[in-house]
């Protein structure tokens, strides 16, 4: 992955890096807060040897001195050291607990000996580092007397008191929150690439390109109202949303596909948007000046006629059992050179009529009839009919929603076009977020409106180009209006 790939998804999983962040330092507090304060005192020690001679006897002792300062401080913690200072101190303890809680340190290159101690009560570990660093000294004193003297070479002196803390050591509670963030803040960020590894959605163009090399010829806008208005070319031509159907019928056209125009307009699955595409697709194509054939091959679930608004009980199924001519059935749809083929009755058996000899004739008699023809298929892994009828077109076009289809999905549809031999012409990303992380492409377009590009590509004012818009929107003819073709 890449740098804006990482960026993505923080930004996409930003509220649960925050909540997790909030948890580290949450679990931090909730630690800290329960836990017994612990103080902590310490005495120092300095340890010296007796001699008065020459400036080579000094030496000496100073390096003996040092050659034993670490077993003086491991001596803090041992038995012969603490019974007395337990005995003295009236402590409930025995000398192995009292060891637990007390440490001797001898900082290097030095003669001192620092004696800690931890508790609960200030005090007492106060009273305790004092009392072991007088037991030291009567202990240090006591086995290095030789056996025929009275006196010690070796002095131990207090010089440096413990006096009773005022604040705990123990928790450290700003450390301790600032712990729980960041061990919060990288469990979220795990968590975060985590859902993004095993994530195969559709979500970026990106995606697409790690399943097929087959070219991204159109985004389409997400729209929250496309239930209320499907046919947004035709009742909002202004729209970005509009606008990117009319990017979707420039890529089309510079297409090569050998210089035949019949397309196949499939999915992988149920609910990608491949009908309100192929539809808004033909009413752009129209818009252009093209003559188009809008077929519904979707002999399974037609939804065209209902979009449209136009009477479907007779249509392609007719003319492929031969009860109808296609002038018969085929209607022109509003002011447009956009003529449209409704399914008409559901047939039991489609595979077998759409893969017949007759649609095969019926296709190539529209491609000489028109400039493009356009056909809606039934989603590809359910069922066949969009890769057998792929086969006798120029190409498929596959719609894939964004953030429902996973690579699977569309690595299966794809193979079942490739099966039969037909031509993938590209893909069409639907249902495109044009805001968040997800966001492709739609910066541009929503920041300076179609209807002031719409206006510069024809010369005029950007309320000109609305108003012109608005009033080519209400001349249409209703949607049922009813018209022959000479087809």
């Amino acid at each position: 992955m890449e740098l804006s790939d990482y960026i993505r998804i923080l930004r996409k999983n930003w509220l649960v890096i925050l909540l997790a962040t909030i948890l580290g330092i949450g679990v931090a507090a909730a630690y800290s807060y329960t836990r017994t304060p612990m103080y902590e005192a310490s005495s120092t020690v300095f340890v010296s040897t007796q001699t008065s001679g020459t400036v080579q006897e000094l030496q000496q002792g100073s390096s003996f001195t040092q050659s034993r300062m670490t077993t003086y401080a491991n001596l803090v913690t041992t038995p012969v050291v603490m019974n007395p200072v337990i005995a003295e101190l009236g402590l409930d303890t025995s000398a192995s607990g009292l060891a637990s809680v007390v440490s001797g340190t001898n900082t290097l290159n030095t003669q001192l000996i620092t004696i800690t101690v931890t508790d609960p009560d200030p005090v007492l570990a106060a009273d305790v580092a004092n009392a072991l660093g007088a037991s030291l000294t009567e202990t240090v004193e006591k086995l290095e007397t030789p056996a025929d003297s009275t006196t010690s070479p070796v002095r131990l002196s207090r010089v440096r008191d413990a006096l009773p803390p005022q604040t705990p050591a123990s928790p450290n509670i700003p450390l301790n929150l600032a712990l729980g963030g960041l061990v919060g803040l990288a469990l979220g960020i795990g968590i975060a690439v985590l859902r993004s590894v095993l994530d195969t959605r559709i979500r970026t163009p990106r995606d697409i390109e790690l399943v097929t090399d087959t070219p991204i010829i159109g985004a389409i806008a997400f729209d929250p109202k496309a239930k209320d208005r499907p046919l947004i070319v035709h009742d909002d031509p202004a729209s970005p949303r509009a606008e990117t159907f009319r990017a979707l019928r420039t890529n089309l056209q510079f297409l090569d596909m050998g210089g035949r125009a019949s397309f196949v307009i499939t999915s992988s699955l149920p609910s990608e948007g491949k009908s309100t595409s192929t539809i808004n697709l033909a009413i752009a194509l129209a818009d252009a000046g093209k003559r188009v054939a809008l077929i519904d091959t979707d002999l399974r679930k037609p939804k065209v006629a209902e979009y449209l608004g136009i009477e479907g009980g007779a249509g392609l199924t007719d003319v492929l059992i031969g009860r109808a001519q296609v002038g018969d059935v085929m209607l022109p749809w509003g002011q447009r050179s956009m003529f449209v083929l409704p399914a008409g009755r559901i047939p039991p058996n489609p595979s077998e009529l759409l893969g017949s000899q007759r649609m095969h004739d019926l296709l190539q008699s529209l491609e000489k009839e028109f400039d493009v023809v356009l056909c809606d298929a039934p989603p590809l892994l359910p069922v066949t009919d969009a890769a057998i009828l792929a086969k006798a077109t120029s190409g498929a076009l596959v719609v894939v929603a964004a953030g429902r289809t996973n690579r699977h999905q569309l690595n299966g549809a794809l193979d079942a076009l490739s099966t039969v031999g037909a031509k993938v012409a590209g893909v069409v990303l639907s249902m495109v977020p044009t805001r968040g992380p997800d966001s492709y492409g739609y910066g541009y377009g929503y920041g300076y409106g179609y209807g002031y590009g719409h206006a510069v590509e024809r010369g005029k004012a950007p309320n000109q180009a609305k108003t012109k818009a608005k009033k080519a929107a209400k001349n249409d003819e209703p949607r049922g209006a009813r018209r022959r073709t000479s087809v």
